[in-house]
């Protein structure tokens, strides 16, 4: 007899300071491990898995991730009362704040989505040592309006084989970004941030490994007055063999939202 499968689809917050990224990894403590953990005591003796709709690297946040829960037999009898209990148990730095059945045509990676990632910063003078899980202060003096034009040359169809650190093989270097928009930090503040902060914003349906932090780390450069305008635009050629040594750390990282379409 065929088991019954029930699929949820649930979203979360979570602070990502203190994890090696989400993917479980023997002997790190990630994201989806604390998931499966958590998930192991509130559904006692039953069967499931989990997926998410993507992979971050250590360190990187989320005020908007997703994942997909499976669940063999019985459906779930009372989806606040889940949600409760979940939370309950989950440690402070993840949140779930929906959760919501669907069927089984339902495919979290292959359905067609738009991710929106924000990378926030300031520089100048160092920050308060608080501000370190959710911003990166780059104490050189930056450009900001010569990186703001450079931002908008991310906006489009592009070759992005130079914005990725591990060439794999079968990699689709190919990729769209929707906007790509540098602006004034209207999306996280506290009493103890800098006085100016900054938002890079993307949106995109899919981005490879470290895209996000290595057109940041370029961005960085051209405000140094590292990189010109015109390397930006022979970066995303399809001839460019650039070699980008700046990888832009992980914790001012955020995936901002997921919008399944």
């Amino acid at each position: 007899m065929q088991r019954q499968r029930n699929y949820y689809i649930i979203t979360i917050q979570f602070l990502g300071f203190r994890y090696s990224g989400w993917q479980k990894q023997p002997g790190q403590k990630t994201v989806e491990a604390m998931l499966i953990k958590t998930l192991k005591y509130v559904l006692a003796n039953r069967t499931f898995k989990i997926l998410g709709a993507g992979r971050t690297d250590a360190k990187v946040s989320a005020l908007e991730a997703v994942f997909e829960l499976y669940l063999d037999d019985d459906p779930l009898q009372d989806l606040p009362d889940f949600l409760h209990q979940f939370n309950k148990n989950l440690p402070p730095d993840i949140r779930a704040l929906t959760i919501s059945a669907v069927d089984e045509s339902f495919n979290i990676i292959q359905n067609s989505k738009e991710k929106e990632y924000i990378y926030l910063f300031s520089f100048g003078e160092k920050s308060h040592p608080f501000c370190a899980p959710y911003l990166v202060t780059f104490l050189d003096d930056l450009n900001i309006e010569l990186m703001i034009q450079a931002a908008s040359f991310f906006e489009g169809t592009h070759n992005f084989k130079s914005y990725t650190a591990k060439l794999q093989e079968n990699t689709r270097f190919i990729r769209t970004i929707t906007s790509c928009v540098l602006k004034p930090n209207k999306i996280i503040s506290a009493s103890f941030f800098p006085e100016k902060s900054y938002a890079l914003h993307i949106k995109g349906e899919g981005f490879m490994r470290y895209q996000i932090r290595m057109i940041m780390g370029v961005l960085v450069q051209v405000g140094k007055g590292e990189l010109s305008l015109e390397e930006i635009v022979y970066s995303l050629s399809k001839e460019s063999e650039m070699k980008l040594p700046f990888v832009a750390p992980g914790s001012g990282l955020v995936l901002n939202s997921v919008n399944f379409k």
